[in-house]
């Protein structure tokens, strides 16, 4: 029985230093390389994003916390991130506006002439945006799909459980300048958690009684899926823009590359 044991020990104690790990770049989807590997446009849009709600209305199930929301609050960082990366957008900042013309009043005010008659200070415009990004995380259902397997015999068995839920985003293009919707894009990205638990129970002598018990549960982070339905929509919503005319592409042999053609296949 010692044989056994100190090795499950020793694994125990090397549990902890799997859970310390350096800090690294957010892992890439599927969806994020395909937003990357775009064609490049003729022209980028300059862009505003004033904020991308949590709809859903949905918190998390207890007993994590009832008060937590299940999806989260950063979709619009996540947003802003994907119009630049994907080389079609330019975008200005407008969620936290005051806080941009704040710095511009202090820097006025840290520059001012000391001489009335010399000129005042002055900054370069504000640049304005072409179009507007709304929408906002629209739905969240928990246990869309449960399920599970499991055997045992003679005591030796294992077992297998699973869960899938589902989040929704919607994006729409608008004019600034006439208000009119020029686009629209729903996209969904579902969240795999599973559990595999594997037991022994059994006697090794008359009076010597085995129990071990194991376990590994992946849950699949919901922010990172929340990422990429939000880049999946951002392509969405180039390759529709493509399609009806909105902008086009540097080279319009492009609209022809097996990436265009996929999207517009799904749309």
């Amino acid at each position: 029985m010692c044989g056994l044991v100190l090795p499950m020990a020793a694994c125990v104690t090397r549990l902890p230093a799997l859970s310390a790990s350096a800090a690294v770049l957010q892992p890439r989807g599927e969806a994020r390389r395909d937003l990357m590997q775009l064609p490049p446009p003729k022209g980028k849009v300059a862009v505003a994003v004033y904020g991308l709600r949590d709809q859903t209305g949905q918190y998390k199930p207890a007993p994590d916390s009832s008060f937590s929301t299940a999806v989260t609050q950063g979709a619009a960082s996540m947003l802003i991130k994907s119009l630049k990366d994907s080389g079609w957008y330019l975008p200005v900042e407008r969620e936290n506006l005051q806080n941009l013309l704040t710095e511009r009043k202090i820097i006025r005010a840290l520059e001012m002439p000391a001489e009335k008659a010399a000129p005042p200070v002055t900054l370069p415009q504000l640049m304005p945006a072409s179009l507007m990004i709304e929408g906002g995380i629209i739905a969240y259902e928990n246990n869309l799909r449960t399920g599970g397997v499991g055997a045992n015999y003679l005591g030796v068995g294992a077992s297998m459980q699973y869960r899938m839920d589902q989040v929704t985003i919607n994006l729409r293009g608008i004019d600034i300048r006439s208000g009119q919707v020029l686009s629209s894009v729903s996209t969904s990205k579902t969240i795999f958690s599973y559990e595999v638990r594997p037991s022994v129970f059994r006697f090794v002598a008359f009076k010597d009684l085995l129990q071990f018990e194991a376990g590994i549960t992946r849950n699949e982070p919901a922010q990172m899926c929340v990422q990429e339905a939000i880049d999946m929509a951002v392509i969405y919503l180039i390759v529709q823009g493509v399609r009806d005319g909105l902008w086009s592409l540097r080279n319009e042999t492009d609209l022809q590359s097996p990436l265009v053609q996929r999207y517009l296949k799904e749309m």
